[in-house]
Protein backbone atom coordinates (compact mmCIF):
# COMPACT_ATOMS: atom_id res chain seq x y z
CA UNK A 1 0.00 0.00 0.00
CA UNK A 2 1.57 3.41 -1.11
CA UNK A 3 1.25 5.96 0.93
CA UNK A 4 2.44 8.57 4.20
CA UNK A 5 1.81 9.01 7.49
CA UNK A 6 0.65 11.76 8.85
CA UNK A 7 1.46 12.82 12.26
CA UNK A 8 -1.07 14.97 13.72
CA UNK A 9 -0.09 15.45 18.11
CA UNK A 10 -0.36 12.17 19.61
CA UNK A 11 -2.30 10.42 16.64
CA UNK A 12 -1.34 9.16 13.15
CA UNK A 13 -3.27 9.09 10.24
CA UNK A 14 -2.47 6.78 6.93
CA UNK A 15 -2.87 9.24 4.10
CA UNK A 16 -3.26 6.87 1.05
CA UNK A 17 -1.77 9.20 -2.09
CA UNK A 18 -0.77 8.32 -5.17
CA UNK A 19 2.75 8.77 -6.26
CA UNK A 20 3.75 11.15 -8.92
CA UNK A 21 6.72 10.32 -10.53
CA UNK A 22 8.88 13.53 -11.59
CA UNK A 23 9.11 12.22 -15.18
CA UNK A 24 5.15 12.33 -15.64
CA UNK A 25 4.19 15.15 -13.28
CA UNK A 26 3.88 17.57 -16.56
CA UNK A 27 1.23 15.56 -18.17
CA UNK A 28 -1.60 15.42 -16.79
CA UNK A 29 -3.25 12.72 -18.93
CA UNK A 30 -1.89 9.38 -20.79
CA UNK A 31 -1.95 8.62 -24.12
CA UNK A 32 -3.82 5.39 -25.43
CA UNK A 33 -2.55 5.07 -28.92
CA UNK A 34 -4.94 1.47 -29.20
CA UNK A 35 -7.81 3.18 -28.41
CA UNK A 36 -7.51 6.52 -30.29
CA UNK A 37 -8.82 8.89 -27.30
CA UNK A 38 -7.06 10.52 -24.07
CA UNK A 39 -7.78 9.32 -21.04
CA UNK A 40 -8.44 12.33 -18.61
CA UNK A 41 -7.81 12.10 -14.89
CA UNK A 42 -9.95 14.79 -14.10
CA UNK A 43 -13.64 13.45 -13.37
CA UNK A 44 -12.79 10.74 -15.38
CA UNK A 45 -13.84 13.15 -18.87
CA UNK A 46 -12.37 11.92 -22.61
CA UNK A 47 -10.83 13.89 -24.42
CA UNK A 48 -11.14 13.13 -28.27
CA UNK A 49 -7.81 13.50 -29.77
CA UNK A 50 -9.30 13.87 -33.31
CA UNK A 51 -9.66 17.40 -34.62
CA UNK A 52 -13.46 16.69 -35.97
CA UNK A 53 -16.16 16.52 -33.08
CA UNK A 54 -19.64 15.81 -34.60
CA UNK A 55 -22.10 17.11 -31.88
CA UNK A 56 -25.74 15.31 -32.96
CA UNK A 57 -28.59 16.80 -31.26
CA UNK A 58 -31.57 14.88 -31.03
CA UNK A 59 -34.87 15.05 -32.88
CA UNK A 60 -37.41 16.42 -30.78
CA UNK A 61 -40.88 15.52 -32.55
CA UNK A 62 -43.13 19.16 -32.17
CA UNK A 63 -46.35 19.12 -30.98
CA UNK A 64 -49.14 17.77 -33.32
CA UNK A 65 -51.48 19.97 -34.80
CA UNK A 66 -54.10 19.51 -37.02
CA UNK A 67 -54.23 20.70 -40.67
CA UNK A 68 -56.48 23.99 -40.56
CA UNK A 69 -57.65 25.58 -43.64
CA UNK A 70 -57.13 29.81 -43.35
CA UNK A 71 -60.18 31.56 -43.09
CA UNK A 72 -59.12 33.55 -46.33
CA UNK A 73 -61.45 33.60 -49.76
CA UNK A 74 -59.04 32.67 -52.40
CA UNK A 75 -61.04 35.20 -54.90
CA UNK A 76 -61.22 38.14 -52.90
CA UNK A 77 -58.71 37.90 -50.68
CA UNK A 78 -61.19 38.76 -47.89
CA UNK A 79 -59.94 37.51 -44.38
CA UNK A 80 -60.79 37.94 -40.42
CA UNK A 81 -61.32 42.16 -39.31
CA UNK A 82 -60.35 43.14 -35.63
CA UNK A 83 -63.40 44.91 -33.77
CA UNK A 84 -64.37 45.70 -30.58
CA UNK A 85 -66.80 44.08 -29.01
CA UNK A 86 -68.79 46.86 -26.19
CA UNK A 87 -70.51 45.76 -23.61
CA UNK A 88 -73.47 47.77 -21.46
CA UNK A 89 -70.29 49.17 -19.28
CA UNK A 90 -68.77 50.26 -22.63
CA UNK A 91 -65.95 48.07 -21.45
CA UNK A 92 -64.14 47.00 -25.29
CA UNK A 93 -62.37 43.78 -25.98
CA UNK A 94 -61.09 43.13 -29.17
CA UNK A 95 -62.77 40.38 -31.38
CA UNK A 96 -62.43 38.93 -35.24
CA UNK A 97 -65.38 39.26 -37.53
CA UNK A 98 -64.46 36.28 -39.73
CA UNK A 99 -65.54 35.70 -43.32
CA UNK A 100 -68.33 33.85 -44.05
CA UNK A 101 -66.87 31.17 -46.48
CA UNK A 102 -68.83 28.52 -47.46
CA UNK A 103 -68.67 25.16 -48.98
CA UNK A 104 -70.12 25.11 -52.31
CA UNK A 105 -69.96 23.21 -55.94
CA UNK A 106 -70.08 25.24 -58.79
CA UNK A 107 -70.39 24.49 -62.16
CA UNK A 108 -67.64 25.01 -64.66
CA UNK A 109 -68.65 25.83 -67.73
CA UNK A 110 -65.44 25.51 -69.73
CA UNK A 111 -64.49 22.44 -68.07
CA UNK A 112 -67.91 20.64 -68.32
CA UNK A 113 -68.16 19.77 -64.41
CA UNK A 114 -68.77 21.03 -61.04
CA UNK A 115 -65.48 22.62 -58.91
CA UNK A 116 -65.65 22.10 -55.23
CA UNK A 117 -64.43 25.68 -53.77
CA UNK A 118 -64.84 27.14 -50.76
CA UNK A 119 -65.34 30.60 -51.17
CA UNK A 120 -66.77 34.04 -49.69
CA UNK A 121 -70.54 34.66 -50.14
CA UNK A 122 -69.40 37.99 -51.75
CA UNK A 123 -67.08 35.96 -54.03
CA UNK A 124 -70.79 33.24 -55.16
CA UNK A 125 -72.07 36.80 -55.90
CA UNK A 126 -69.16 38.13 -58.14
CA UNK A 127 -69.33 34.70 -59.85
CA UNK A 128 -73.29 34.76 -60.61
CA UNK A 129 -72.03 37.94 -62.22
CA UNK A 130 -68.95 38.09 -64.04
CA UNK A 131 -68.96 33.83 -64.41
CA UNK A 132 -66.46 31.33 -62.66
CA UNK A 133 -64.15 31.39 -65.51
CA UNK A 134 -63.23 35.28 -65.71
CA UNK A 135 -63.35 35.72 -61.68
CA UNK A 136 -60.43 32.87 -61.29
CA UNK A 137 -58.27 34.26 -64.02
CA UNK A 138 -58.45 37.67 -62.10
CA UNK A 139 -57.84 35.63 -59.03
CA UNK A 140 -54.61 33.62 -60.89
CA UNK A 141 -56.54 30.08 -59.55
CA UNK A 142 -56.31 27.42 -62.01
CA UNK A 143 -59.54 25.43 -61.51
CA UNK A 144 -58.16 22.31 -63.54
CA UNK A 145 -56.17 21.71 -60.36
CA UNK A 146 -59.16 21.36 -58.40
Amino acid sequence: MAGSAISLGNTSVLASMRTVSPTNSHKPSSFSPQLGFLNSQFAGLRISSQTSLKVTTPIVASPFRPIVAKRVCPFTGKKANKANKVSFSNHKTIKLQHVNLQYKRVWWEAGKRFVKLRLSTKALKTIDKNGLEAVAKKAGIDLRKK
